[in-house]
């Protein structure tokens, strides 16, 4: 019993140094990670914000920021394994098996990343363009993700499309044929005159040959809020060609205001 304990009391020195020795490299390890992951947003806000200042297209910004901030986080990663010990060579092996496996197990995913990557380098559109696609393409584009299109509808809602579904079917865009949309807003005195109004406004729309329709293109009218004079904010949304678009939103506004005041609808003045 005396010579285990005297071994025990031997050790022990030499077992604290180990002891003492991987728990620095633990604390290293951590900290090479939270540092590796504050730099990934680093490097992902600065992508942004030196795109910003350029002319390029804002759709680059946020696919060029997830990479760059996804490429500082697996080397960090990686640099975190070799702090405690684990080889960097097996690492890369495994994570090229693991890679593998993933890639064949998620193959829509990767799809997606790819798509993205085309429509970037490819430019079909841009953002602000309104283009029309198979199922919920339709709107107008707001940014190309590294998975998902983010596209506005023309009813206001936002909606996801995933990449490949826009890269492996026809798209029509609409802007490089000079399609403009029109914003036309107008304020009543009555909210009790919104339902008449509307109907005015939409019958106003239908006969105004420069407006185009269509299922994506369709012109729409809201009520865009209700001040709190007791009135209320409609809007009227139209696409017109370009040429037709620039005199066209004064004229549409003009034979609007016309129109409700024919039909009884108190029209406040413009600001």
């Amino acid at each position: 019993m005396s010579d285990t304990l005297g071994r025990l009391l031997h050790l022990q020195p030499a077992l604290m140094v180990t002891l003492t020795n991987d728990a620095l490299h633990f604390v290293v390890a951590a900290l090479i990670l939270m540092v590796g992951w504050w730099v990934s947003n680093r490097i992902g806000a600065l992508f942004s914000t030196a795109l910003a200042h350029t002319h390029a297209d804002p759709t680059l910004a946020p696919m060029l920021a997830s990479l760059g901030a996804w490429a500082i986080r697996i080397l960090a990663f990686i640099a975190a394994l070799g702090e405690i010990g684990v080889a960097t060579a097996s690492v890369l092996a495994v994570l090229g098996a693991a890679g593998l496996a993933i890639g064949l197990a998620l193959q829509g995913t990767l799809q997606n990343i790819a798509a993205g990557l085309m429509l970037l380098l490819l430019r079909p559109f841009r953002a602000g363009d309104v283009i029309e696609g198979s199922g919920a393409a339709a709107g107008i584009v707001r940014e190309v993700g590294l998975f998902t299109t983010h596209i506005e509808r023309s009813d206001g809602n936002a909606v996801f499309v995933p990449n490949s579904t826009i890269w492996s079917n026809p798209v029509i865009n609409y802007s490089s044929g000079g399609a403009q949309r029109v914003n036309v807003e107008i304020d009543l005195a009555r909210r009790g005159d919104v339902e008449t109004a509307i109907g005015v406004l939409k019958k106003i729309v239908a006969d105004e040959p420069r407006v185009l329709g269509g299922n994506t293109l369709a012109p729409a009218v809201m009520v865009d809020g209700y001040p709190s004079n007791g009135g209320a904010r409609l809007r009227v949304d139209a696409w017109m060609r370009a040429a037709d678009a620039q005199l066209a939103d004064e004229a549409l506004e003009g034979r609007a205001r016309a129109a409700l005041e024919e039909a009884g609808c108190a029209v406040t003045e413009e600001a």
